[in-house]
């Protein structure tokens, strides 16, 4: 019999949980063939194992719903430790059923079923999908390059997915699923200890910002990629991309109004995760702040680093700019506390090169009409504003949480378009190659973790910067920059799963795109500089 690299790892890794190889090629499947043990083990604490984990997990619910109701569901969005979904039929009894569905996974899993793997072309695909009345899937293949698609198969149920799986049920031992609002929400092991559930996390704002954003894709018409694409075969990009600016605008001015209309207002943080567009952001809420007839005041956070020689240093002995340590945060608040108090302040500026913050005389005080804007990692963070009350400060979290899906069983990473976004910023406005933004991606990413993401549910509003049609925008900048990265590089392998999740999409031109949209910040052309 045929070996596979899931027997290999059966048999020389007994006691862990592999979820895939890699060797110098990329990434190996677990039911591929095994032809060198020259591999290195992806386990499921590793970032790919963890997704690889989480996909086929999502495979094993769709087909327990299927076996046991005939159902199909809708996964929409990672929140708190897992994905939340809904199921198609609105009239199914979530409450009731979802303990006898967790049940179904459970004894699929003891049974150590196989997850077959399967080519098929995609005009096969296409029919297939077509009578199975997942149009989502079938419409979607209609705008694939290849003459073939990869399709998984359990317990006869046939399905597509992005990107690798599991070959075998025995491997999702640990998993919850329970009921969320009209939902549920499919948890995940913890990366930190695999054998548990990650903790659960109380978001009450970030669900009621993706319900927002679900309810913008209805307005769109676009909630998966093959609608998106059409509407660009159709030529009518350009109302899609007004529409979508005019809800961001209205969104922006709503913020503004309800700054104004509290009246107590002087200092406004504004926080987010890296390219989450916080920038443009802030200067379009400047614009509405005028409006209303409040005169807004931005100051830099960066202007208040400590000198170096108190800069924390990571965990690689690199200076750590996105710590809270590295700024002084009692300085910080007496200058807010100052201003808000109408007095006289000097401000400081920070001399990057020579590491340390420096006085050139410039003088800031805040009149009746003006206002504080401050954008900085730790807006949101307590500690930075601890000296203003209370009901004199406005919090905003800036983020991109796709609204977007692949399909109604695949979602994007809200972390690859961000990706994205920054790499094509690096290389035009600082001159970082797409390997160095590949390379420096996972120390922002846990910058994030401890510095953003906790304090994000403390934002009074929060605002989606994501445009539904804006990986077609990207799109061609991205590929230049992904086509770059060399075979030899360690990020080849992450360069070409998104050159991979790119081919979906169709390409736009950029020009009926305004002036002050967000993504102009990335692509260039912004007329707010």
């Amino acid at each position: 019999m045929m070996q596979t690299y899931y027997d290999y790892a059966k048999e020389n890794y007994p006691n862990q949980e592999i979820m895939a190889f890699k060797d110098k090629r990329g990434l190996i499947e677990l039911c591929s063939r095994l032809t060198s043990t020259d591999v290195t083990p992806i386990l499921l604490s590793d970032k790919d194992g963890m997704k690889i984990y989480q996909r086929s997990a999502s495979f094993l619910l769709i087909v327990a719903i299927k076996l046991l109701f005939n159902e199909d569901i809708i996964i929409n969005h990672h929140i708190s430790d897992g994905y939340f979904g809904e199921f198609k039929n609105s009239q199914f009894n979530v409450e009731e059923n979802i303990p006898v569905i967790k049940k179904k996974m459970q004894e699929l899993v003891e049974k150590k079923l196989p997850i077959l793997k399967e080519a098929i072309s995609v005009d096969n695909a296409i029919t297939l999908f077509e009578e199975k009345g997942q149009l989502d899937k079938s419409e979607l293949f209609r705008y694939r390059r290849y003459s073939t698609i990869n399709t998984y198969i359990l317990e006869g149920i046939r399905d597509y997915f992005y990107g690798y799986m599991v070959p075998n049920t025995e491997c999702l031992k640990v998993f919850d699923l329970y009921a969320h609002k009209h939902g549920f929400i499919l948890s995940f092991p913890d990366r930190e200890n695999t054998t548990k559930i990650a903790p659960k996390k109380y978001e009450p704002k970030l669900s009621e910002i993706f319900t927002e954003s679900k309810h913008w894709v209805r307005i769109l018409g676009v909630d998966v990629v093959s609608k998106l694409n059409d509407k660009i075969v159709a030529g009518d990009i350009g109302e899609l991309i007004r529409t979508q600016e005019a809800l961001h605008e209205k969104k922006i001015a709503n913020i503004a109004d309800d700054i104004v209309s509290a009246g107590t207002k002087k200092v406004i943080l504004i926080a987010g995760p890296s390219s989450s567009g916080k920038t443009t952001f802030s200067k379009r809420l400047c614009i509405q702040l005028r409006v209303n007839g409040l005169k807004p005041v931005l100051i830099g956070m960066d202007d208040y680093f400590v000198n170096h020689e108190f800069t924390p240093v990571d965990e690689n002995g690199e200076y750590d700019f996105e710590s809270i340590k590295a700024v002084d945060t009692d300085l910080f608040n007496m200058h807010l506390k100052q201003l808000v108090e109408g007095k006289v302040i000097e401000m400081p500026s920070y001399d990057f090169k020579a590491g340390k913050r420096v006085y050139k005389g410039k003088l800031l005080s805040l009149g009746e009409d003006e206002v504080l804007v401050i954008e900085g990692i730790h807006g949101l963070n307590e500690v930075i504003s601890s000296s203003i009350e209370k009901d004199k400060k406005y919090k905003i979290y800036v983020s991109a949480l796709t609204q977007l899906n692949i399909d109604n069983h695949n979602r994007i990473p809200t972390t690859d378009t961000r990706l994205m976004r920054r790499m094509i910023r690096d290389n035009t406005y600082r001159g970082i190659n797409p390997e160095e933004t590949l390379a420096m991606w996972a120390s922002v990413r846990r910058g994030e973790e401890r510095n953003i993401f906790p304090f994000q549910e403390a934002a009074d509003v929060m605002f989606n910067s994501v445009l539904v049609y804006e990986l077609a925008a990207l799109k061609q900048k991205a590929e230049a920059l992904l086509f770059s990265v060399s075979r030899t590089s360690p990020y080849y392998d992450e360069a070409k799963r998104l050159l991979k999740f790119l081919e979906y999409f169709l390409g736009i031109d950029t020009t009926e795109i305004p002036g002050n949209s967000i993504i102009r910040e990335f692509i260039g052309g912004c007329c707010l500089e």
